[in-house]
């Protein structure tokens, strides 16, 4: 597939990165000549150094037999004038663009449209990441609460803790433990080395496993690998941009939410926006602050400012001084590495979060969902089979009958608006919604031909 993304910013750059190991056709536009040497100096994708939303950089790039253009600038505006420059002048089949003011997203449904600006996809990262946020805080001592199939079913992600009953005996024990929840454990991961579960494996401490249930299941099944924590309370979120602010909104109804931001200005005005929400104004990282805050009482702090330092070192001193778990907004993804030492509990990436819904249009086939998993190494992928015993590979087929890919295995299916677990005698129709874990990212092509229709 040849596509061009315009910005070769944090986004961009992750995005020509995971696309470009898949053997896709990726040119990057960026007006920082020295980022694009860096790219492709590491990558074997082609640059062009210029301005997005000019036509005659838009040519250059191959606009005129590109499959997807994808507009990821920090501008809203250049984005949209690109997008529309891509479809009047080069017809480009699929467009998506990043569009993050509020105030274009209140008129989407007339503004982003053929007659207008034609964006295909709109992807608002903030929102995406204020989403990912509450469903953290939604669902204790997750570390991933990804959705499938309009929410109706669940990939989580939890590490297993010695207290946990089924930890230090097989998988099979779990339907022993629940015969009436269904659930099944897609893979684990221990010590960074991906482990495609039997019956007869067994769970040690530490494991982070990956299970698929119904969304009503989700605290039983945790509840079996690690002592439940208590449903979150007090929350107190750092920084009061855009997210901070609409994460507090969102859940300042069920919970109870101090937010802190620097400026004076930008307090008044959350204030106002805000009904249940203490605002404080002051650093992050004043410990006085959060000692007067009686942060060891608190159960969450969310870190959610635009400094990745700041961010760290305000969830240290949190926890130090005894907060119960910290959620840390992190941008550079050097930093993720150097804080996998237990004082962050989870590190949140706005590129990942934003590549999961990118994937989703990049895919090949009937694709519903896509979650990249792990800083991109796996993937979980929703997609739709189609056809018959003749024209297809899966339909009208028993799950043990299919052979997947390495490092693949099957999670759920949901048929019409049942949800159905992967079991071995389960036979695919056609129309089901199939749910599958890759291990290993580069098994993907592999799952979309087997998914192919002849």
């Amino acid at each position: 597939m040849k596509i061009i993304i315009l910005g070769a910013g944090q986004v961009g750059c992750t995005l020509a990165t995971n696309l470009a190991i898949e053997y896709n056709d990726i040119t990057v536009i960026d007006q920082d000549k020295d980022i694009l040497k860096e790219l492709q100096d590491r990558l074997d994708i082609r640059t062009v150094s210029g301005s997005a939303s000019h036509p005659n950089i838009l040519d250059n790039a191959g606009a005129e037999e590109a499959d997807m253009l994808v507009a990821v600038t920090n501008n809203d505006e250049v984005n949209m004038v690109a997008c529309q420059i891509a479809h009047a002048l080069f017809n480009v089949p699929t467009i998506i663009s990043r569009i993050q003011q509020y105030q274009y997203q209140d008129f989407s449904k007339k503004l982003f449209q053929r007659q207008a600006f034609p964006i295909d996809v709109i992807i608002n990262p903030e929102k995406l990441l204020t989403s990912h946020i509450q469903r953290l805080i939604e669902n204790p001592s997750a570390l991933q609460v990804l959705d499938f199939a309009a929410g109706r079913v669940r990939l989580v992600a939890v590490k297993a803790n010695y207290d946990g009953p089924l930890v230090g005996q097989p998988i099979a024990q779990l339907r022993r433990d629940m015969p009436k929840i269904d659930t099944r454990v897609a893979a684990i991961f221990r010590k960074d080395r991906a482990i495609l579960p039997s019956g007869d494996t067994v769970i040690h401490t530490d494991d982070e496993v990956f299970f698929v249930a119904a969304k009503e299941h989700i605290r039983a099944v945790m509840s079996e690998l690690r002592h439940l924590d208590k449903p979150y309370k007090k929350i107190i979120i750092a920084g009061g941009g855009s997210i901070g602010a609409r994460l507090a909104h969102n859940i300042e109804k069920d919970h109870s939410v101090k937010l802190i931001e620097r400026s004076s200005n930008r307090c008044n005005q959350l204030s106002e926006m805000l009904d249940n929400t203490i605002v404080l104004h002051g650093s992050a990282s004043d410990q006085d602050l959060l000692t007067e805050e009686n942060i060891e009482s608190t159960d969450v702090f969310c870190a959610l400012t635009s400094s990745d330092e700041t961010n760290i070192m305000a969830s240290m001193l949190a926890k130090r001084l005894g907060v119960h778990t910290t959620m840390t907004l992190i941008n550079n993804p050097a930093y993720v590495d150097l804080i996998e030492d237990g004082v962050i509990d989870i590190a949140i990436s706005p590129q990942q979060t934003t590549m999961s819904s990118l994937l989703t249009y990049v895919r090949r086939g009937d694709v519903s969902n896509v979650h990249s998993l792990r800083r991109g190494a796996a993937e979980a992928i929703e997609i739709v089979a189609h056809g018959n015993s003749k024209t297809s590979r899966v339909v009208e087929r028993r799950l043990d009958q299919i052979e997947l890919p390495n490092n693949t295995t099957f999670g759920a299916i949901v048929r019409n608006k049942e949800v159905l677990m992967a079991h071995d005698n389960l036979v695919i129709h056609n129309n089901d919604h199939v749910i599958l874990f890759v291990a290993d990212r580069h098994r993907i092509r592999d799952v979309e031909q087997l998914f192919n229709v002849n």
